[in-house]
């Protein structure tokens, strides 16, 4: 069995041990009107999940001082990360972020694609010699020039005060496309770096002639935050998903079973919840539209899920990883 497939395993056994086998099981949970309480379990479960994953890190921290964590679009990962990171520091660890975008090449140097468009989602657009530099240093105890890269002039900027410094209980988190491709840190010897992939790897039938596909699902969330965040239209992101999952496919998913933790990000309100949300935004695109078949496909699939109520997403912590999505999120 591989580390995603155990991942699976694990979140149905746990969706069974509270009585959930499939989604029409989700579904009458919620007919009942049992929402809230099943919300509560499923966050509190969550919750012991970022535990456990602190739980690995601090075990592995004695030597392994870098997290890096990946996983394919809409997985959730800025909230996952930030909140093992929280988690982490219970422990006593001290997490610092690095940002991997400020890793990039300078512009001129960045690859191109076979458009002749910069390819900005490639390993070669990493400054990979300037990244493995910089973690062995931090790693010796040295103090380091942090990078920041700035978009607008396509190069890398050395600020002056942009230092650190790995002290006594530091622990640096980085997070990107590229982070579970030893390709990325060849340099770095592979025992320094404790490595996590995350993704929503829902594990729930759909029930009886209805399909409940995990891919769906991240992109039902990227619908719902990109609309509320960037003013993308479900449409626009419905024609952008083919080449966001050939990035996927091309920079992600090669390089899973690398992971040391597999992290799944799936809670099993989070169709309904999602629902609320998307279903309208879906309903927007035209029958003429070149996204018309994958919305109607959408929205054919969501009239067999029962959409959570006003008062029952409130009940939403805003800590939760849904939060990350639909909004009100404080972490």
């Amino acid at each position: 069995m591989t580390k995603i497939e155990a991942a699976r395993q694990e979140y149905a056994d746990w969706c069974a041990a509270v009585g959930i086998h499939t989604l029409d099981d989700v579904n009458q949970v919620l007919r009942e009107g049992r929402a809230i309480p099943f919300i509560n379990l499923c966050e509190a479960r969550q919750e012991r999940k970022y535990a456990e994953a602190a739980d690995c890190i601090h075990q592995h921290c004695g030597e392994a001082r870098i997290v890096m964590m990946s996983g394919p679009s809409s997985s959730g990962k800025t909230s996952s990360s930030l909140r093992i990171a929280q988690q982490a520091k219970v422990l006593g660890l001290n997490p610092k972020v690095i940002e991997l975008d400020n890793f990039f090449v300078n512009r001129e140097d960045t690859p191109r694609d076979a458009d002749g468009n910069f390819d900005f989602e490639c390993l070669g657009a990493m400054d990979i010699r300037l990244l493995g530099d910089t973690l062995n240093a931090l790693l010796a105890g040295e103090e380091v020039r942090m990078p920041r890269f700035d978009f607008t002039s396509g190069r890398q900027v050395f600020e002056p005060g942009n230092r650190l410094r790995l002290h006594d209980g530091d622990i640096l988190f980085m997070e990107g496309i590229h982070a579970l491709n030893p390709a990325l840190t060849p340099s770095v010897a592979h025992r320094r770096i404790f490595r996590i992939y995350i993704s929503a790897l829902s594990a729930l039938p759909g029930g009886e002639k209805v399909h409940n596909s995990t891919t769906d699902k991240r992109l039902l969330r990227r619908i719902v935050r990109d609309s509320r965040t960037r003013g993308i239209s479900a449409e626009e992101n419905i024609l952008r998903w083919p080449s966001v999952r050939k990035g996927e496919t091309d920079n992600i998913f090669p390089y899973e079973e690398n992971a040391d933790l597999v992290f799944n990000s799936s809670m099993p309100y989070d169709v309904p919840l999602l629902k609320y949300y998307a279903e309208p935004l879906l309903h927007e695109i035209s029958e003429t539209s070149p996204a018309y078949e994958k919305a109607h496909a959408l929205l054919s699939f969501l009239e067999h899920v029962t959409a959570l109520k006003p008062a029952e997403i409130a009940a939403v912590p805003p800590t939760s990883i849904m939060r990350e999505f639909i909004g009100g999120q404080k972490l």
